[in-house]
């Protein structure tokens, strides 16, 4: 993930995609050096969509949460290939004071990864715009905050925040499998939780919007980005449900 110093700058309105921003994620591109430019005018336009989504949450709920992109550029972090990038949503700073504090200072350092954080995400890739909530395998307490949540208080939580999203899926790791938001019930989430293991699988809720080269209308649309940001707003109630808070405590015994 990007330093914060190496934050872009957001523009001042959300600009829309062109075909070139995709294009240059391809695999014949995403290590040339020479479309680093046009890589970091499409993560500008991304960090715009975050900034827009970031007061969005905050003015509907009060999550307290940053904003953030990715490396526009090829580096040892990303295997000197950028085939993605993306703007996410994090908790804040203080979030993750009050969450070391209750790991503990071993079990707590390093949070200010995001993939050791629960996360909302909007990507590009070179065929693809996605949306997501992502617990990614070394954000295990944030998997099993939810894991234990359920267990107290019964399903209907989890349910009705996930039906809420119609249009995604609920995913597990790289599985094929998909439960789809909208149409789950609990035997559905049972099932979803029995091959669950935080720690061991990456857990997500995404939904994709296709952008194959020729046929990316869609999602160069002028609405686009401010449909992205409307999507990513969606999935706050879902982050505020699953992921660890001082509101949503479940993660050891008290």
């Amino acid at each position: 993930m990007a330093k914060d110093d190496d934050e872009p700058k957001p523009l001042d309105a959300l600009a829309p995609f062109e075909e070139g921003d995709f294009h240059a994620l391809s695999d014949s591109l995403s290590r040339d050096p020479q479309y680093n430019d046009r890589r970091l005018m499409a993560r500008r336009k991304l960090a715009a969509i975050g900034k827009e989504a970031l007061a969005k949450i905050e003015a509907d709920g009060g999550l307290e949460l940053l904003a953030r992109t990715s490396l526009h550029t090829p580096h040892m972090f990303n295997h000197m290939r950028v085939r993605r990038l993306w703007t996410y949503l994090c908790r804040g700073k203080d979030a993750k004071k009050r969450l070391k504090g209750v790991l503990g200072a071993e079990l707590g350092k390093d949070l200010d990864a995001a993939y050791r954080n629960a996360y909302l995400c909007v990507a590009l890739e070179a065929d693809v715009v996605e949306v997501s909530l992502r617990i990614q395998v070394d954000a295990w307490y944030d998997g099993q905050n939810l894991i234990n949540r359920v267990k107290k208080e019964g399903f209907d939580g989890w349910l009705k925040a996930l039906n809420a999203l119609d249009g995604f899926f609920l995913r597990l790791d790289n599985w094929k499998g998909e439960w789809r938001c909208g149409a789950l019930d609990r035997n559905k989430l049972e099932d979803f939780l029995k091959y669950y293991k935080p720690g061991e699988h990456a857990l997500r809720v995404e939904r994709r919007f296709p952008a194959p080269p020729g046929n990316r209308g869609a999602v160069l649309a002028p609405q686009a980005p401010a449909r992205l940001v409307s999507e990513l707003a969606r999935l706050a109630p879902l982050f505020r449900y699953t992921a660890w808070s001082a509101e949503s405590d479940f993660l050891f015994s008290r």
